[in-house]
C-alpha cells in the first residue's frame, strides 16, 4: 500500500480522480529516484481508484520492467496499450520487455510499431538496435545506430554505442574513430577512453592503447574492464609484472572477467609458469561452461 493511504471507499468520483492523479505524480517522482516499489504501491492504488488510466498502468509496467518482474510488466504493459493502442512509450517499453525475456521478435514487432508512431525516439531506435545485435543482424543494428547519430550527433554515448558494435565487428578504425567522436563531446568519458584504449589494443597501437587505459584509470581507479586491457597492453610492451598486478587486481575485483583469467594464464604460461597458467585457464573453463 502507498505511504499514508487511507480508505478510498466513501471517495466521490471527482475525490477518487483527485488522490489518483497526485498518486501518479508521486509515482513518477519515485520512479526517478529508482524507488519502484513505492512507486508500484502508489500506482496500484491509482489503478484500484481509476483503473482506466493508461499512464498509471504504464509507469507500473515500467517500474516492474526496471525489477525485473517482467511477465507482471507485460501484464501492465498489456493494460495499457488496451487503453492507448498508439502510445510509443508502453511500446517501446514492452518491446524492452521481451527482449530482456530473450522473445526477441516479440520485441522487434513492438519496436518497430512503436517507431512508426514516434521515428525519432532515441531511446526506441537503440532499444531495437541491440534487439538487432542480439539476433546477430549486425548490419542493421549499424543502420540504427546511424539514424541515432544522425538525429543528433552531440551525444558521446551514441558514439560510444556504435563504436561498441564496430568493435564488434572487428571494425577497429572506425570504432576508433567514434570513441574519438564521443572524447570530444566528452573529454573525461571512461568508457569511451576504455573502449578506444582496448580498440588501440587491437590495432596493435600499444602506447596510444597505454594513455588511454592511463587516463580511464586515473578518472576511475576501480575500472575492472580497463585494467585488464592495460595488463593486457603491458604484456605487449615487455612488461609482464606490471602486466600481472593489472590482471590480479581486475580479478579481484570481477572474480568471474573470463578474459582476464585467459590473459594472465598466457601470461604465466610465456614465463613457464605452468601450474599456475593451468589453474587460469581451467578458471576461465569453468566460467565459460557457467555463462
Amino acid at each position: 500500500m502507498s505511504e499514508g493511504i487511507k480508505d478510498t471507499s466513501g471517495l466521490s468520483e471527482a475525490a477518487a480522480q483527485s488522490r489518483a492523479s497526485v498518486l501518479r505524480s508521486r509515482a513518477e517522482s519515485y520512479i526517478a529516484l529508482s524507488r519502484h516499489d513505492a512507486a508500484i504501491a502508489d500506482l496500484t492504488e491509482s489503478i484500484a481508484l481509476v483503473p482506466d488510466n493508461a499512464r498509471a498502468w504504464r509507469l507500473r509496467g515500467e517500474s516492474h520492467r526496471v525489477i525485473e518482474r517482467y511477465e507482471t510488466a507485460l501484464d501492465d504493459f498489456d493494460e495499457a496499450l488496451k487503453l492507448e493502442p498508439d502510445s510509443a512509450y508502453a511500446l517501446g517499453s514492452r518491446g524492452q520487455t521481451y527482449a530482456a525475456m530473450g522473445r526477441l521478435e516479440e520485441a522487434m514487432a513492438d519496436f518497430e510499431h512503436a517507431l512508426t508512431l514516434s521515428p525519432d525516439s532515441l531511446w526506441i531506435l537503440e532499444a531495437k538496435a541491440d534487439a538487432l545485435v542480439d539476433l546477430d543482424r549486425l548490419d542493421e543494428a549499424l543502420a540504427e545506430h546511424g539514424k541515432i547519430i544522425a538525429l543528433n550527433d552531440e551525444l558521446a554515448y551514441s558514439w560510444v554505442a556504435r563504436g561498441d558494435l564496430y568493435q564488434r565487428m572487428n571494425l577497429y578504425p572506425e570504432a576508433i574513430d567514434d570513441y574519438t567522436k564521443a572524447l570530444e563531446a566528452d573529454p573525461d568519458y571512461v568508457r569511451a577512453l576504455s573502449r578506444r584504449g582496448e580498440a588501440l589494443r587491437m590495432a596493435d597501437r600499444y602506447e596510444e592503447a597505454l594513455k588511454d587505459l592511463n587516463r580511464a584509470l586515473e578518472l576511475d581507479p576501480g575500472n575492472d574492464r580497463a585494467l585488464g586491457s592495460r595488463g593486457a597492453v603491458l604484456s605487449e610492451l615487455g612488461d609482464n609484472e606490471a602486466a600481472l598486478k593489472d590482471l590480479d587486481a581486475a580479478i579481484e575485483l570481477d572474480p568471474d572477467y573470463i578474459w582476464a583469467y585467459r590473459v594472465r594464464g598466457e601470461i604465466f604460461q610465456e614465463l613457464d609458469r605452468h601450474e599456475e597458467a593451468v589453474a587460469d585457464f581451467t578458471r576461465a573453463l569453468h566460467l565459460e561452461a557457467d555463462d
